[in-house]
């Protein structure tokens, strides 16, 4: 009776060494090839703010079909909050998400990362946006992070207080309340792909020169002009490689999202564009229908 058990069991387990060792595989295998699933980031890009309250009737030309419902905007950004998202800086994405030379602090993980950018640097970002960004962070108890790209050489002209654009006090007092992450436009706005190679450099290093002497006193480690906006989405080699000497990372305005896990060059960052054609409902919906991606799909 011993002998008989002791071949049963010896039996049994030569029957199940095939069925272990092909579990054995497959765990190994789904651990080799396992990849972790990363974020796509959204990178929204506006323009100026209106009040639609005031004007009921938009107009289709330029500038105000780029510009959006502060309204609505409030609404958009109300949202976010609720639904936990982590409004990026050009830091933030560089440091944690780009190069990846920080982990991202405990604070962060888990929430869904959106960056907002407002492009030229109008006035009624300031006027019209940072009073709901201040209610907003009364109300939740959270700091809505908006990146402006501006175009500085208005900030130069002293004597002249514009009705349109931001003043550099007007810069100041948003970023040391700790709602913008300033950062640069190109001086004049200009398409740099038809600029001289002089002309270039020209708009680069003045426009990070004049935003870094408004900001001096509140900016000691010279975040502010380390990341550019290319004017109008416009770039070629020329351009990349300048932009490259001067600053950290470059964004386009081509209605398209990071997936960083995919594309590694920081100077060719894609933005959606965003004007007042699109609800908060269809901007919610577009940012959540971005699916998350493994690096798999990059092969």
């Amino acid at each position: 009776m011993p002998t008989y058990q002791g071949n049963t069991t010896t039996a049994m387990t030569t029957q199940n060494f095939p069925f272990s060792l092909a579990l054995v595989s497959i765990i190994s295998l789904v651990a080799l090839n396992f990849r972790p699933i990363e974020p796509i980031v959204p990178i929204l890009g506006f323009h100026g703010i209106l009040d639609t309250k005031s004007n009921k009737t938009l107009s289709p030309l330029p500038p105000e079909e780029m510009h959006y419902s502060k309204q609505e905007l409030e609404k958009l950004l109300e949202s976010l909050i609720i639904n936990n998202y982590w409004f990026l800086s050009t830091e933030d994405l560089y440091n944690f998400k780009l190069t990846k030379s920080q982990k991202i602090p405990a604070e962060y993980r888990g929430k869904k990362p959106i960056m907002l950018t407002f492009d030229d640097g109008y006035k009624s970002v300031h006027t019209k946006l940072l009073p709901i960004l201040s209610k907003l962070e009364i109300k939740y108890g959270r700091k809505v992070k908006i990146v402006l790209f501006i175009n500085p050489s208005r900030l130069a002209q002293k004597a002249i207080s514009s009705k349109t654009h931001l003043s550099c006090q007007e810069i100041r007092e948003g970023l040391q309340k700790g709602f913008y992450d300033i950062q640069s436009h190109g001086l004049n706005h200009k398409d740099l792909t038809k600029l001289s190679r002089r002309e270039l450099v020209h708009e680069l290093l003045k426009s990070r020169s004049i935003l870094r002497r408004c900001t001096q006193d509140l900016d000691p480690e010279q975040k502010v002009a380390s990341h550019f906006a290319y004017p109008y989405g416009a770039y070629n080699k020329q351009v990349e490689l300048y932009v490259s000497r001067y600053y950290l990372s470059g964004y386009l305005y081509n209605d398209e999202t990071l997936n960083y896990t995919c594309k590694h060059n920081a100077y060719e960052i894609p933005r959606l564009i965003v004007n007042y054609t699109k609800s908060p409902k269809q901007i919610i919906k577009m940012v959540e229908n971005l699916a998350p991606i493994s690096n798999e799909a990059c092969q």
